[in-house]
């Protein structure tokens, strides 16, 4: 009961039905490129049979992917997700293809908008069918898109494998025992500050046994992009994140710019802990998670579950009944091991109308709250779901949108409940350094992955070389608010975030999404129990609409900076409670 339950799925590698489905997806996907051979001449009849295809290949190779990537993340040793992936990747290539011939027929429809409007099937499918056509001035000739997709699948993709694998796997002898990065990490939060300092130095010293080979898997990904962006008339690697967000670089640079203007208060708050903890000045690195305040509170999976329920019913019940179900239908796994990737994530099964969710819990508050915030993931699910196929899939920013306002949700409940003045410290001082991650450290991911992939434009990083390009990002974000003698060079080695061929930029959604969820939340307060519904729509919209669009259904401008600051005003709120409680302990 306390891992996932993927037999929905296939009952395992060994199932015929998993079998069956891998041909017969292979299959479709030859049909399908087939059917272009002899089009129909009515192209609005065409376009729904090309897209009712499309629907299936969905449904299927989500479903075959999804249960190779659940194994491999819950054990990165087994090999038969290895194997299955091996033998999925020619159908890279298909896809490929099929996706530049949908496009071309796209292209030769001129009275697009009349094609559309002959049928209530494509109608529902107009973002989507719009968007294909926007492609083709960013998509190469079919024999290179080919190409490029069978060449990613031996180079991004294997780079990728490689990081999960030596980051999971690898172990280093601490306190006279093997341990790996994951338990290290998890150290941080320790209230033994000698342990937390030796764990830290530990962990700098793992580091060295893998930075050389992921120096090459980054250096190849960052290389891997900025060949093919050009070749597809995007400016940059951001460029590119821009549009496959569907988000536009105005609302990025108003968020940008919001956060920039916002880190004097987040390095008064580090420099106010760092003198609570005996610093005359700024904060080690090693205690930038140091628990504050106290709580005996530790929480059992089932205390967790309960309490979680109980705080989404004050939301809504379908989402309380989500998360009831994602517990009682067993789509969790909880626990951390050997072999199993690092940190938390959901994934929506659109074939199963179903998600699944993997955590590193181990009873504190902080792990509850991220609990509710991976059940956030399957609550957006749950209301795309309700969309047609096609329209089920969602950019980067907005996927951290209902995630954000579960976590937010269940971070005030734990505040409100609190015992003691002790454990408000404990829970607030938690609640700013979540903040802290998601604004500071994400502006300096974002300003790490800049300068790599400029690096890597005129030659390819040392280990070395980018150690001292993450010290630098962490100069500018953190300033004097952490010790620079005691940063953490080897952050860039355990991010997967880094290692995504086509997902690069993967930091800045995050505090897209906690901003853009303080604002939900607010509106939310304000107006009261008809706003959920407001909320869904929201959710529903996400995969049919520009990112900026989706905003405007609950009433919000995204280019506007002041937005940004309105949400950042009640993070530095939250820093001048901090300070006042704590000063007259």
């Amino acid at each position: 009961m306390y891992q996932w339950d993927l037999t929905p799925f296939y009952l395992g590698f060994d199932d015929p039905k998993f079998n069956e489905d891998i041909e017969s997806y292979f299959a479709m996907v030859d049909q399908a490129i087939a059917a272009f051979g002899s089009p129909c001449q009515d192209k609005a009849a065409f376009l729904e049979e090309i897209l009712k295809r499309q629907e299936q290949l969905y449904l299927t190779g989500s479903k075959i992917y999804a249960f190779i990537s659940l194994n491999s993340s819950a054990d990165t040793q087994n090999l038969e997700p290895k194997k299955a992936m091996v033998r999925m990747q020619p159908l890279q290539s298909k896809m490929a293809l099929l996706e530049k011939k949908t496009q071309s027929f796209i292209e030769t429809i001129d009275n697009l908008d009349e094609v559309i409007n002959q049928s209530d099937f494509l109608r529902q499918y107009e973002f989507i069918i719009k968007s294909i056509k926007e492609d083709i001035g960013h998509s190469m000739s079919e024999e290179l898109e080919m190409l490029a997709a069978e060449m990613v699948q031996n180079g991004s993709s294997l780079w990728s494998q490689m990081q999960r694998h030596l980051t999971s796997t690898t172990e280093i002898e601490f306190k006279g025992k093997p341990t790996s990065l994951t338990q290290l990490r998890n150290m941080a939060y320790d209230p033994d500050p000698k342990l937390r300092k030796a764990a830290y130095e530990k962990e700098l010293e793992l580091y060295k046994l893998i930075e050389e080979p992921i120096s090459f898997a980054i250096s190849g990904i960052k290389g891997e992009v900025n060949t093919l962006s050009p070749r597809r008339n995007f400016a940059s690697a951001l460029d590119q994140t821009l549009y496959q967000s569907r988000l536009k670089k105005e609302t990025l640079d108003a968020l940008l710019g919001a956060m920039k203007d916002s880190l004097p208060d987040f390095r008064r708050y580090l420099k106010h802990k760092a003198k609570l903890l005996g610093y005359s000045d700024s904060l080690p690195w090693y205690d930038l998670f140091a628990p504050m305040g106290k709580s005996d509170t530790k929480y059992s999976v089932e205390d967790a579950q309960q309490f979680i329920i109980r705080q989404f019913r004050t939301f809504s019940d379908d989402l309380a009944d989500l998360a009831k179900k994602a517990f009682e239908q067993n789509w969790i796994d909880y626990f951390p091991r050997k072999g199993k990737v690092g940190g938390a994530f959901c994934m929506n099964s659109a074939a199963l109308k179903q998600s699944r969710i993997l955590t590193n819990f181990d009873g504190a508050i902080g792990d509850v709250i991220t609990l509710a915030h991976e059940l956030g993931h399957a609550y957006h699910g749950e209301q795309i779901f309700r969309e047609a196929v096609l329209n089920s899939g969602y950019t980067m920013p907005v996927a951290e949108t209902a995630s954000t306002l579960c976590e937010t949700i269940t971070k005030k409940a734990v505040y409100k409940e609190a015992k003691t003045k002790a454990e408000k410290i404990h829970i607030l001082e938690q609640e700013l350094q979540d903040t802290t991650q998601v604004i500071v450290d994400i502006y300096s991911r974002f300003l790490f992955e800049q300068s790599v992939f400029e690096a890597r434009k005129k030659s390819i990083p040392s280990a070395k070389e980018l150690n001292n390009l993450m010290i630098e990002a962490q100069k500018a974000a953190y300033g004097d608010g952490l010790n620079e003698q005691y940063l953490n060079p080897g952050m860039w080695i355990n991010k997967s975030h880094y290692y995504r061929g086509g997902l690069s930029f993967y930091n800045f959604p995050y505090a897209f999404g906690l901003l853009f969820a303080k604002g939900i939340y607010a509106k939310f307060v304000e107006n009261g129990p008809e706003f959920v519904e407001d909320v869904r729509l929201l959710l529903r919209s996400t995969g049919k609409m520009t990112v900026e669009d989706a905003a405007k259904v609950v009433g919000i401008d995204l280019t506007d900076p002041s937005f940004w600051k309105k949400g950042l005003e009640t993070i530095k709120q939250d820093i001048e409670e901090f300070i006042s409680i704590t000063s007259e302990v």
